[in-house]
């Protein structure tokens, strides 16, 4: 049995069964088919995303493929039953809400039908490249095959190619290297220069250089101490173990 007569066969009887009851069925086969329409969907999008697509379509793509357009004909009929029982009402209020409901279904039917365009679309995409892509190796390899000296130039060809691009790889690096040792350089002049210019301005202050002498006698004198008490914190530990 198909997806269509399965899901169509309990609203055979419709006209037996209360409004209310016929609408509430309706629309609980039509978001069970919504979601069987998104898991078709998920599955049918894998052919457009596999490595080696096969220059035809394979029979369980073909099969996906007509289950998703059987079940958005079914939709199409659920929707139509559901405008019919619809019409058929006179609560205005409750016309208004199932009038809401009815036409959200129509917005989602209307958006699968666009998905299911677009996925045929990207897998003939797909398809299509993926042939071009063989028929354009098998063209090479038929053309190798038949001129064997060219194909041997050919590959000269390429090697020559790839060690190219290792020189220049290789001279980009180098030169790179260059710049910054450059840079070192100015740096180091840079830096001897302001050397130059602060010795420069305390020589020229009365007094700088006698008190930079004596904070560097200052920190020699405090480095002595602090040895000499390690030291001798050292001989302790070592006398009492």
């Amino acid at each position: 049995m198909s997806i269509k007569q399965a899901l169509m066969s309990p609203t055979a009887g419709m006209s037996q069964v209360p409004g209310s009851s016929g609408w509430s069925q309706l629309r609980q086969q039509a978001r069970a088919l919504e979601g069987q329409t998104e898991s078709y969907f998920h599955q049918y999008s894998q052919f457009a995303t596999v490595s080696n697509i096969p220059p035809k379509a394979t029979e369980e793509e073909r099969k996906i493929e007509a289950s998703i357009e059987e079940t958005l004909e079914t939709r199409e009929n659920l929707l139509s039953q559901l405008s019919r029982l619809l019409d058929s009402e006179s609560t205005l209020t409750s016309s208004a809400l199932k009038q809401n409901h009815l036409s959200r279904h129509r917005e989602i039917l209307l958006d699968h039908k666009r998905e299911f365009i677009r996925l045929k679309s990207a897998i003939s995409d797909a398809r299509q490249r993926a042939n071009l892509l063989s028929t354009v190796r098998t063209d090479i390899q038929t053309y190798r095959a038949s001129n064997p000296g060219d194909a041997e130039a050919d590959y000269m060809l390429e090697e020559r190619n790839r060690i190219d691009r290792s020189h220049n790889v290789a001279d980009g690096v180098l030169s790179q290297a260059y710049a910054i040792n450059e840079s070192f350089g100015v740096q180091r002049e840079t830096l001897a220069g302001v050397n130059r210019r602060i010795v420069g301005a305390a020589s020229q202050i009365p007094g700088v250089n006698s008190l930079i002498g004596r904070i560097g006698a200052k920190k020699k004198r405090d480095g002595i101490i602090l040895g000499s008490f390690i030291a001798f914190c050292m001989l302790m530990l070592l006398w009492f173990m």
